[in-house]
């Protein structure tokens, strides 16, 4: 994928604030630190184009960038680790329940999981919130580099192994040397280009 050009759009985190320039929308979701800024630098071979922190839950806010005048894409809060307060979390709680309950440019959830750590039990739960509406997303092992090969091919496998149980596709990925970043793109642009589609009004984070 050639990328000519890569901006940031805005952050929000209210409905009503979201961009509203119609382009389908890829999200990423993961947990705190998982390297979901770091994979948009690297797709968009944009360094500093997402902001990416040591701080785990230094994103507040969902962060929309526009690729090639084409695609959207959403940085959603991550989850996990974050030492916030009980009313920071419950924020950001009820705007990540928004984004997925009404966001109709949505075309793809990017679920991003340290390859090492492999998908926890709420990541699951939430993987079988998606089969069970339909909902098209990818689970994207990330942080490969940081394994030999021995022990890359052994948690790829495993990986592999927990998502056939939500029948979603894996994909492995560095974003230190952009291994897994065409292959990525190839879906991006796969699914982009279909019709458009939403979800159902039930909310997965209230059960």
């Amino acid at each position: 994928m050639k990328i000519t050009k890569a901006i940031f759009v805005k952050s929000a985190k209210d409905l009503a604030d979201y961009p509203s320039g119609g382009f389908a929308e890829v999200a990423f979701a993961g947990r705190s630190n998982v390297g979901k800024s770091s994979m948009i630098n690297c797709l968009v071979q944009k360094r500093g184009l997402a902001h990416t922190s040591s701080t785990p839950g230094k994103t507040r806010l969902i962060n929309f960038y526009l690729v090639n005048g084409e695609v959207s894409f959403a940085d959603l809060p991550g989850y996990g680790y974050a030492r916030v307060s009980r009313e920071m979390r419950s924020e950001w709680k009820r705007m990540v329940e928004e984004y997925f309950l009404h966001r109709k440019e949505l075309r793809l959830l990017i679920l991003v999981v340290d390859v090492r750590r492999g998908l926890e039990e709420d990541e699951k739960a939430f993987l079988l919130w998606l089969k069970q509406r339909g909902i098209k997303a990818v689970i994207v092992g990330t942080k490969i580099d940081k394994l030999n090969r021995s022990e890359r091919v052994r948690a790829m496998r495993i990986l592999r192994e927990q998502a056939k149980e939500f029948g979603m596709d894996v994909f492995e990925f560095s974003s230190r040397s952009g291994e897994g970043r065409d292959e990525l793109w190839s879906r991006i642009v796969q699914v982009c280009g279909e019709g458009s589609w939403s979800f159902s009004g039930e909310n997965f984070f209230s059960q």
